[in-house]
C-alpha cells in the first residue's frame, strides 16, 4: 500500500538520500544536499505540489515535485508551464509509487490551471523515459543530454 501527502521540511534528508542514490547510479554531479532538496522541491517558491510517497511504516519511498515555470527559467520553458520531476527509490520500481504520486501532481495542476507540464530527463535514464511515456508525456525536444516531454494537461 502506497500513501501520498504533501513533503513537509522534515522530509528533506530522506528525500535527499534518495536522489543521491538515484543520480549516483546515472554518474551525475547535479547537486543532492539536504538543503538543495528543500530549495529545489519542498519549498521552492514555484512549488505548486511536492509528494512523498509513503509505505505502510512511513518510510519515503520516492517523490515527486511539480512547479510553475517562470520568466527565463532554466529549461527555457514559456512561463506558465508545469516542471515535473519524480525521483523512486529503486526498491520501490514498479510498485505503482510513480503513478501514485503523478495522480496527485495531475490533481494539483488542474487545480491551478497549468496548460502544459514539461518533464526534462536525461537521455540515458531509460526508467525515466519509459515513466514519462507510461503517464501520457510526448518528446516535443531534444537538447544535448536530455529528452523534453510534455503532458498537455
Amino acid at each position: 500500500m502506497v500513501n501520498i501527502r504533501e513533503a513537509v521540511r522534515e522530509d528533506a534528508q530522506a528525500m535527499s538520500a534518495i536522489l543521491a542514490v538515484i543520480l549516483e547510479s546515472q554518474g551525475s554531479d547535479r547537486p543532492r544536499s539536504t538543503a538543495h532538496v528543500l530549495s529545489q522541491y519542498v519549498e521552492h517558491p514555484d512549488r505548486i505540489r511536492c509528494s512523498v510517497a509513503l509505505d505502510e511504516n512511513n518510510n519515503i519511498l520516492g517523490f515527486q515535485s511539480l512547479r510553475r515555470a517562470s520568466a527565463g527559467n532554466v529549461y527555457d520553458l514559456p512561463a506558465g508551464w508545469g516542471i515535473i520531476g519524480t525521483y523512486v527509490s529503486a526498491t520501490a520500481s514498479r510498485k505503482g509509487v510513480g503513478r501514485a504520486l503523478f495522480t496527485s501532481s495531475l490533481e494539483a495542476a488542474g487545480t491551478v490551471g497549468l496548460s502544459q507540464i514539461d518533464a526534462t530527463i536525461g537521455e540515458m535514464n531509460e526508467l525515466g523515459l519509459a515513466y514519462y511515456e507510461a503517464m501520457g508525456f510526448c518528446t516535443y525536444r531534444v537538447k544535448p543530454g536530455a529528452i523534453c516531454k510534455k503532458l498537455t494537461v
